[in-house]
């Protein structure tokens, strides 16, 4: 018997829920220092999920190419390491520096972002607009075996839709990945 799916807490056009936490560049960042950002992408991910591996890059380029039209990027690892030890916050500083991320890395510890966000894999996105709603919520795009097969690049869309002032097409997608590992 399959259980139904649980009712997402965060929905399309809700406010993003506050946060403080402790990035790889040991700085406390809140969501009130990305108030400028004329839209916010928050990337809940992992160090160890083959699934947020494959989309690191992608995840780069996208930040970099959008972070001069005022689009802030960053991502948040709320694993417990002691059973993923390659989630611990040394191995995020160790990540965030081999690949060079142009993001915070935040380690949500406690895991109380998460939790307040309801994610539920990595990599999953959310894309707040200036008034930090919810617009987008969902997968990067639609292969994250090969990025030359993509069909539907679905973050990229909802950052041009948003920085046009339109909607978001498809505001909800399923994020394929990870289950974010709980305590």
């Amino acid at each position: 018997m399959n259980k139904p799916a649980p009712k997402q807490k965060l929905s399309i056009g809700h406010p993003a829920p506050y946060f403080s936490l402790k990035a790889t560049d040991s700085k406390i960042y809140s969501l009130a220092e990305f108030d400028e950002a004329k839209v916010l992408v928050i990337i809940f991910t992992a160090n160890h999920c083959p699934y947020a591996q494959a989309y690191e890059q992608r995840i780069c380029s996208l930040a970099e190419l959008y972070q001069a039209k005022g689009v802030q990027f960053l991502s948040i690892c709320s694993n417990d390491p002691k059973g993923y030890p390659e989630d611990s916050y040394e191995n995020m500083r160790a990540k965030s520096k081999l690949l060079g991320f142009p993001f915070p890395y935040l380690h949500d510890e406690t895991q109380v972002t998460a939790r307040a966000y309801d994610a539920v894999c990595t990599p999953e996105c959310f894309v707040f607009d200036a008034k930090r709603k919810l617009r987008y919520r969902g997968r990067v795009d639609d292969n994250h075996r090969d990025p030359t097969l993509v069909a539907h690049h679905d973050l990229a869309d909802a950052i041009e839709a948003l920085l046009q002032g339109e909607e978001v097409n498809e505001p909800l997608t399923s994020a394929l990945g990870c289950s974010i590992k709980w305590r």
